[in-house]
């Protein structure tokens, strides 16, 4: 096991990374269509807003300062919920 918090964070990265990259590509040799493809949309967005997370957490030294990594884990929740409302427009 990695005992280092960056390392590990590092780590988790890389498997978020890849779990989008796959998906990405799944949706681009499918054709998915409505709510699928939305679904996948908001899969990727989860994944990315997982990342920032991890980034802020631990690259930027925030798990040391838990009231500042909430108030910036509120603010790209919201930001989040945005993006996946705009995204879901279209749909609707």
């Amino acid at each position: 096991m990695l005992r280092d918090p960056l390392l590990r964070a590092w780590a988790l990265l890389i498997g978020l990374c890849l779990a989008s990259t796959v998906l990405a590509l799944a949706i681009e040799r499918t054709s998915f269509a409505g709510l699928a493809a939305t679904g996948a949309g908001a899969a990727i967005l989860l994944l990315a807003w997982l990342k920032a997370r991890i980034i802020l957490s631990e690259y930027l030294g925030l798990a040391a300062a838990p009231f500042w990594r909430r108030g910036f884990g509120i603010v790209l929740a919201l930001y989040a919920l945005l993006l996946l409302g705009l995204y879901t427009i279209p749909v609707l």
